[in-house]
């Protein structure tokens, strides 16, 4: 008895936790409140307190199993995985946030920068168009300029149809004069000296006064040669006078020797040995020339066709100017295309170059042969062989036309090496020598375009000579 009623005190709270638990079920669906309706069979023995309750409802917390409890902390956990990927968002959204606010100032510097290259960009426009409209009226300049060439080659033209003719004329009358002196020495010698002493005396002293009313005349009429180069030009009558008052035959000969003669060679092999400035006319030429002539350096005979030394005249010239020649006699100058054409026509020419730099070396460069074509096909360059000690730079142009600012006929399609070179010369594409371009002092120079008076093989093309003479002759025969 005592066990079963062990057994049975042992199963109540079992049996009361269901009868709860149900009822707890019966309240959740809807159900009335319930009491415990279980029977116990207990002993005979007095029980004391209660032994089973169901009075208020279910608390939610009791009773609950484990399974029930796990899965909570399952969702728990969740939760606070899911509130820990929430925090992390977060975090990353307050960076973002940052983030952007630092684009936002970013993008506030950039617009005021921008604000300010707009700006500055408009300047530089406003200041273009003014430099435009410089450049415009630079443009415009210039084409006044070249507009007016025509003008200043046309007063060229006939000032130097006007210096030709004065200078026939002043030959002329150099013959006239000489003639008269010739005839007033042949009549004086016809009387006997005895005779009339002081009128022989007198007539000696009008020649005198003749011949140097003569230099006078050469000297007004062509003002850049000095009384010496006059005098040798001329070959002073009162020279002649005293040389013929003894043997009239040989002043008839002097007077036919006074020129013109057909190049310098000819003056040399005729007596003529003092270097200076010459009276030429070519044979079939329909004009006479000046030149300067060498009778006194490498044999003498020699006829310059250009000279360089001092800048003093600027070679940067029209065809024009290339064909008739320009510069001072006495100093720089270009003989002329067309003089020089008619000059190596009447023979077998040779070429000498002579060449000085800035430190006193002197070389030279010769031609055994040298020639220019008609002006119909340009002047074309036509070379022999070389030899010397300035080095060949002027082969490369051999059969090439010549160039000038306003007529290009080089072999370089990209432009007028002319305008590069500042010159006028055989230009092939473009130079290897460059002798009648800038003089430029000192030697060694800057400038955008190789423009001096340069020979590539001496010194290269970014130095100036500081002397150049070009001189022809003719071979022997």
């Amino acid at each position: 008895m005592k066990l079963y009623s062990v057994i049975w005190i042992t199963l109540l709270p079992s049996l009361c936790q269901l009868q709860l638990a149900s009822e707890y079920v019966n309240l959740n669906n809807g159900g009335s409140q319930g009491k415990c309706t279980y029977t116990f069979v207990v002993p005979q023995q007095k029980i004391t307190g209660a032994v089973c309750v169901s009075t208020a409802r279910f608390p939610e917390a009791f009773g609950v199993n484990r399974s029930e409890v796990e899965e909570l902390k399952q969702e728990l956990s969740r939760q606070q995985t899911e509130i820990e990927k929430i925090k992390r968002l977060v975090d990353v959204d307050h960076e973002v946030a940052n983030e952007m606010d630092h684009l936002r100032r970013e993008s506030r510097n950039m617009g005021s920068r921008l604000s300010h290259l707009h700006v500055q960009f408009l300047h530089e426009v406003l200041q273009k168009k003014n430099d435009s409209k410089e450049v415009f009226q630079g443009e415009d300049k210039v084409v006044n300029a070249i507009s007016e060439i025509p003008i200043l080659a046309s007063k060229y033209r006939d000032l130097q149809e006007k210096y030709n003719f004065l200078t026939s004329l002043v030959n002329n009358q150099s013959l006239i004069i000489a003639r008269l002196e010739e005839q007033c020495q042949q009549s004086l010698g016809r009387r006997h000296v005895d005779q009339a002493p002081s009128y022989s005396q007198s007539t000696s002293g009008a020649l005198s006064n003749s011949s140097e009313a003569k230099k006078k005349q050469n000297r007004d009429t062509h003002g850049e040669q000095t009384d010496g180069a006059a005098h040798r030009k001329e070959i002073l009558p009162t020279q002649a006078t005293k040389t013929t008052s003894k043997t009239p035959v040989i002043q008839s000969e002097a007077s036919q020797s006074e020129g013109p003669w057909t190049d310098c060679s000819e003056a040399f092999l005729a007596g003529q040995k003092s270097s200076g400035i010459y009276l030429l006319k070519p044979h079939n030429s329909n004009q006479i020339m000046q030149a300067w002539c060498d009778q006194e350096n490498n044999g003498g005979g020699w006829t310059v066709i250009q000279r360089r030394q001092d800048g003093s005249t600027n070679f940067f010239k029209t065809w024009h100017n290339y064909k008739h020649g320009f510069g001072n006699f006495d100093n720089e100058y270009w003989l002329g295309l067309e003089n020089i054409y008619w000059l190596t026509k009447q023979g077998n020419y040779k070429l000498l170059i002579l060449m000085d730099d800035w430190q006193g070396r002197q070389v030279n460069a010769e031609y055994d042969q040298f020639r220019v074509e008609p002006e119909s096909d340009f002047y074309r360059l036509r070379l022999g062989q070389y030899r010397g000690t300035a080095g060949d730079s002027l082969s490369w142009h051999n059969d090439k036309q010549f160039s000038t600012l306003d007529k290009d006929r080089d072999s370089y399609s990209e432009g007028n090496c002319a305008h590069f070179q500042k010159g006028g010369w055989w230009y092939n594409m473009c130079a290897h020598s460059n002798l009648n371009g800038v003089w430029y002092r000192g030697g060694h120079y800057r400038s955008r375009y190789q423009d001096g008076v340069y020979w590539a093989e001496f010194r290269g093309g970014a130095y100036s000579l500081k002397k150049v003479s070009m001189l022809v002759k003719p071979n022997k025969p």
